[in-house]
């Protein structure tokens, strides 16, 4: 055999060698990984649950069923899902203890800020935010005030299906300090620590 043959031949086989993988890469069918799932975007929602006095039973008496809706919008970057929340609820008329009777949260509004770790289809969130709830009186309270400012503190979880579709379990705090009542015994201030346990679902757009 020539030595221009056997130089062909080795070209050949060292061609084959370095093109055979990358042809067959190109002659395999091709497969793309789905998007991950994004919690990014604008949502509104629904929700229903109890208003409740004190832990750790949430179905004890003085409690209310409570509901109403919301509205908030995500933002995404990687794992981290940071938002922002405005709800509104009605509380049923839980009922709490002041001096010399009781008084009932009635209605409820809310601005929030949220802040999550996702697992894909599943976010853990945390919120804080204000909260601006109605008082009415009860069992011996002549009067108190009806629109009083606290702070909210809360925890969370929601579950994305498709179609834009998510529902979500969320426990909050909410703290109001210097509520006046006028009772029997006179005027006081109360600081009045109120539970809110729900289940709601949100669609994204």
């Amino acid at each position: 055999m020539s030595s221009r043959v056997k130089i062909a031949l080795t070209a050949a086989s060292l061609a084959f060698c370095l093109l055979g993988p990358a042809m067959a890469a190109d002659l395999s069918p091709t497969y793309n990984d789905p998007p991950a799932f994004q919690w990014s975007g604008a949502y509104v929602g629904v929700h229903g649950g109890t208003a409740f006095t004190g832990m750790p039973n949430p179905f004890a008496g003085r409690n209310g069923l409570s509901g109403g809706v919301q509205a908030g919008y995500n933002q995404q970057m990687g794992p981290t899902v940071l938002g922002a929340e405005i709800e509104g609820s009605y509380l049923g008329g839980a009922e709490h203890d002041v001096q010399g009777g009781k008084i009932k949260e009635k209605w409820r509004g809310a601005a929030k800020a949220k802040a999550g770790l996702s697992f894909d289809q599943t976010l853990l969130f945390g919120t804080g935010g204000v909260a601006l709830t109605k008082f009415d009186n009860g069992d011996n309270v002549s009067s108190t005030d009806r629109w009083k400012v606290g702070y909210l503190l809360g925890a969370g979880i929601e579950q994305g299906f498709a179609g834009g579709l998510s529902a979500k379990v969320e426990y909050d705090y909410v703290r109001t300090p210097g509520v006046e009542t006028t009772s029997t015994p006179g005027t006081s201030k109360t600081t009045i620590g109120s539970h809110e346990l729900k289940a709601g679902v949100n669609y994204r757009f």
